[in-house]
């Protein structure tokens, strides 16, 4: 079988018109390109350059040979400059997954943001509490909050985060606050729904490490947008990310509390299946999402931390 670099070594010495110049081009030694022609021509059967110390022939057979290969090697460069370029270009199909509340509220509209600056770019978002298999689901790019269980996954942290117990100013005017975890109890609660996974539990910070609240739910329901709008309506407490429920604490339909009962951080990711051979579309996305979270991620923390009671 021919090696291609032994056609493309062939192809470079008659066009420098030496074997030895094309062999210090590719970087092999006199003897080394010498070898490797004697193995094309082999290969080939047939003896392509007729060789002295001073220039080189070309054959009849060498001669038509040289031609083609000249069109060959064009054809696969072109075809390897034409994949780097893609490498560059922000163009194909971008498949972006986030949580309802995420992504309607940013996600979704950073990566509007993001596609009309790119044309070529298709997106597809999904919005989904659930949490779907990435490569089953075709996803790209996942956004997500917590730690990350598949370890055949990349993720990539794109901004600080916390989770905390909220209501509205007048549920807690009815009810009061909740000062600890046994303070729960009496307390209508409003939990996320996860098919596949039943009632998700409030996971909280003990010197023994997490765990779970034990929680009786006044409610559920499979949608964390749907479940920030009853705290807002003054159904209940929710648990909930403070990116999620700053505009409406900056606005005052939610109240952040402050407990005894310690949350763990729960810092944004961007989650992808490979870092390796990275599409342009998918690396860029990820930086625009850093870029655009960071520079919000100072407000949002600021604005919850500042409102609990």
């Amino acid at each position: 079988m021919v090696d291609f670099e032994d056609m493309r070594l062939f192809v470079r010495a008659v066009t420098e018109g030496s074997l030895s110049a094309a062999g210090r081009e590719l970087g092999l030694s006199p003897a080394a390109a010498s070898k490797r022609l004697t193995r094309l021509e082999t290969a080939l059967g047939v003896r392509l350059l007729q060789r002295s110390s001073r220039r080189l022939v070309l054959t009849d057979e060498g001669t038509i040979y040289f031609e083609r290969c000249q069109a060959i090697i064009a054809d696969v460069d072109d075809a390897n400059s034409a994949v780097g370029l893609r490498q560059l270009e922000v163009r194909g199909q971008l498949h972006i997954s986030a949580s309802v509340d995420m992504g309607r509220q940013y996600i979704g509209p950073m990566a509007a943001n993001f596609a009309d600056q790119h044309p070529q770019l298709h997106l597809r978002v999904t919005n989904s509490d659930a949490l779907l298999d990435l490569f089953e689901a075709g996803v790209d790019v996942a956004v997500r909050g917590g730690t990350m269980a598949d370890s055949r996954l990349v993720s990539r942290r794109l901004a600080n985060n916390f989770r905390v117990l909220c209501a509205s100013p007048a549920y807690l005017d009815r009810h009061g606050h909740p000062r600890s975890a046994d303070d729960l109890q009496q307390h209508r609660c409003l939990m996320l729904h996860r098919p596949g996974h039943g009632v998700l539990p409030w996971i909280v910070q003990t010197p023994d490490g997490p765990r779970s609240l034990r929680v009786d739910a006044a409610m559920t329901c499979d949608n964390g947008d749907l479940m920030r709008t009853l705290a807002v309506a003054g159904h209940g407490i929710a648990f909930k990310s403070a990116w999620d429920i700053a505009k409406d604490v900056r606005a005052g339909r939610l109240v952040p509390l402050k407990n005894d009962v310690i949350l763990p951080d729960a810092h944004l990711y961007a989650i992808y299946p490979s870092r390796a051979y990275l599409p342009a579309r998918i690396r860029l996305f990820v930086d625009h999402l850093q870029q655009e979270l960071q520079a919000r991620e100072q407000d949002v923390l600021d604005t919850v931390r500042a409102a609990m009671r």
